[in-house]
């Protein structure tokens, strides 16, 4: 009982050390990009959801997001199934793997996000 209580507060400890780990990655990627808008990057898609596109800029790894609302060409909406998301009048796709080019438009350094939009 005694080394099982001591191995389930080790586990509780790793956890929280990577999660810190993890947050303070974020915040100093959020404090780099603060100081780059306007700038134009290349990415990779990461990931897609109902908001938007993940997109991780591929010199730094800084990964932030293309909200769909900032995609002002079309009506896009999400295609789980396939990962991507679909313009509805241009048939235009966004998929996860997809090579973008991107312009930092925005960071919150109190929510550590980054917005990205498509140049």
């Amino acid at each position: 009982m005694k080394y099982e209580n001591i191995c389930t507060i080790s586990s509780i400890r790793e956890k929280e050390a990577a999660d810190a780990e993890r947050a303070s990655i974020k915040y100093k990627q959020v404090e780099y990009m603060s100081y780059r808008i306007g700038e134009i990057y290349d990415g990779t898609i990461t990931g897609v959801s109902e908001w938007g596109l993940f997109v991780e800029e591929k010199q730094t790894k800084c990964e932030g997001m293309i909200r769909l609302k900032d995609i002002g060409d079309d009506f896009y909406s999400l295609d789980e199934k396939n990962m991507m998301i679909v313009g509805k009048n241009s048939g235009t796709t966004y998929q996860v793997g997809g090579s973008v080019r991107i312009k930092v438009k925005n960071v919150d350094t109190i929510k550590k996000t980054i917005d990205y939009i498509f140049v």
